[in-house]
């Protein structure tokens, strides 16, 4: 585990403190207490409404919040990273930055604006000239840099499908997805289960039937898929997909639109992602890939060929209004590349592997194990054992037999569990996030750990020791509770929680899992 060399609390940490008493809902008709500051008078019309909006996400626990940093806080600095994107850790040390200051180097007459939008003041050769060498990297004809992938996603949608086109999706795209699809000139939109062939292949076959003018090869259906999806951590079994479209629809005019995030510089020869490691290029339309996580700066870009580029420059308003990207976030993207097509960006790739595939042997080999599966107590979907409850064969084999495996290892404990569990592994001194509804479906609740390239063998054994720890805590429990004939599931707290919870009531706070 990580350490300050001194004793810090990594629990109760000011972010963690923030987030929870954000949660608390405001007399009715008053403001916060921050705002009651500088204002002693009642809410009007238009900031009560603002407010029931709020306190009604404040009442289900969802309200959001930002917090200070890691390094304004000892506690947080503490914790051992296994929750942020920086997946190749290259901000972890000085390399990403002296590549920067290398490329400001190398142009030292650059300006801190761009002066303009693309289509008025703000092109320059930089700008293009990394988009053609990050189009080449990944195999593709050209490349358009946008400000963020979220905004790659609304633009790609908002602008590419036609009317009369059909947009089929798979269940757990990103909300970008979404947001560009309500934009789109095409309104029919399908979805398809998560990762599902079979729900896949009928939705495509249902096309048929009831869109004539697809069926005549006069429009065309644009799949929505990620190459890694970020909640599971899954692979989109992209080939299958692709070899099923082909063979039905005979005018081949089904595109795929792949949305690489979270391969992008992690798979592939070199890093260039899922699509090229498949050899899938000339088969993907559009694909999109963001620079916030193993490139380790900021902004997205779409790949495509000339059609596609045009389109965005002429459809999309944030290409056409927006201010274009800045020179030196443009040297942070080349900077990023540059690593990722080094040798350290090899090294790195391979030590992340060699952390996947450490933490899931950890997990796996314990002796414990069967007892997890056999109680449901924690469910490891991506392990891939058949005698986990949340087993899916579409979804991971197990995973000695793959390839190569992501960054994400996902932990469900029973939903009543989920902050137990969060707090425990906080507690322990390792960074994780606990994620539930809405931003994930009713009942699949969970726990998720970002793997990164710089972790090392004993940080990785630390966090599984330390989940079964708290797996063992948590049957002492139960089999205390039943000793004293109580329901199943109707436990007493687990020490963290206790913490958590003991503080939250002085705090006049409720919720997440208090007991």
């Amino acid at each position: 585990m990580g350490s300050t060399g001194k004793e810090v609390d990594t629990l109760l940490t000011q972010g963690l403190k923030t987030r929870l008493k954000i949660q608390q809902l405001q007399p009715q008709g008053k403001t916060s207490a921050k705002n009651q500051q500088t204002s002693q008078s009642p809410l009007s019309t238009f900031a009560r409404n603002l407010q029931d909006a709020l306190d009604q996400r404040s009442s289900v626990k969802s309200l959001r919040c930002f917090v200070p940093g890691e390094f304004e806080d000892p506690g947080e600095l503490a914790l051992v990273d296994f929750s942020s994107n920086n997946i190749l850790s290259w901000n972890e040390t000085s390399l990403l930055r002296d590549e920067f200051y290398a490329q400001l180097a190398s142009h030292p007459k650059f300006t801190v604006g761009s002066g303009g939008t693309r289509l008025m003041d703000g092109n320059y050769t930089y700008l293009e000239t990394t988009e053609n060498e990050i189009a080449a990297f990944h195999k593709a004809e050209t490349g358009l840099i946008m400000n963020s992938g979220y905004e790659a996603n609304v633009a790609i949608w908002g602008s590419i499908p036609r009317p009369g086109d059909i947009m089929v999706h798979d269940s757990l795209v990103h909300s970008s997805t979404h947001e560009g699809m309500a934009r789109s000139l095409s309104v029919n939109k399908i979805e398809f289960k998560h990762g599902n062939m079979d729900s896949y292949k009928q939705v495509l076959t249902q096309i048929l039937d009831e869109f004539p003018l697809v069926k005549q090869g006069k429009r065309s259906v644009l799949v929505a898929i990620e190459s890694v999806y970020s909640m599971d951590g899954d692979v989109c079994p992209l080939k299958a997909m692709i070899d099923f479209a082909d063979e039905l629809y005979t005018h081949k005019n089904v595109e795929f639109v792949v949305d690489e995030a979270h391969s992008s510089g992690l798979f592939g020869p070199g890093g260039a992602g899922l699509v090229v490691a498949l050899g899938l290029e000339k088969r993907c339309a559009v694909r999109i890939h963001t620079f916030g996580k193993s490139v380790g700066a900021s902004g997205a870009i779409v790949l495509g060929n000339e059609a596609i580029r045009s389109a965005l420059i002429n459809f999309n308003p944030q290409t056409i209004f927006s201010t274009a990207p800045s020179f030196p976030m443009v040297a942070g993207i080349k900077a990023g590349y540059n690593l990722i097509m080094s040798e350290k960006g090899e090294k790195a790739r391979n030590d992340l592997q060699h952390v996947a595939r450490l933490i899931f042997s950890e997990l796996t080999s314990h002796p414990n194990w069967p007892l997890v599966l056999e109680e449901g107590l924690l469910s490891v979907p991506l392990a891939g054992d058949d005698r986990d409850p949340g087993y899916n064969p579409e979804y991971a084999d197990w995973w000695e037999s793959r390839p190569f495996l992501t960054h994400i290892v996902t932990l469900r404990p029973r939903p009543e569990h989920l902050y137990w569990l969060y707090f425990h592994c906080l507690d322990a001194g390792y960074r994780v996030w606990a994620i539930e509804y809405p931003i994930v479906e009713l009942n699949k609740a969970r726990v998720t750990i970002r793997l990164h390239a710089n972790n090392t063998d004993e940080q990785v054994r630390g966090v599984v020791a330390a989940i079964y720890d708290w797996v063992d805590e948590v049957r002492a429990l139960e089999q205390d509770n039943q000793q004293k004939g109580g329901e199943r599931g109707n436990v007493k707290v687990t020490k963290s929680a206790k913490r958590v919870y003991d503080w939250m009531r002085s705090e006049g706070l409720d919720g997440f899992g208090m007991v």
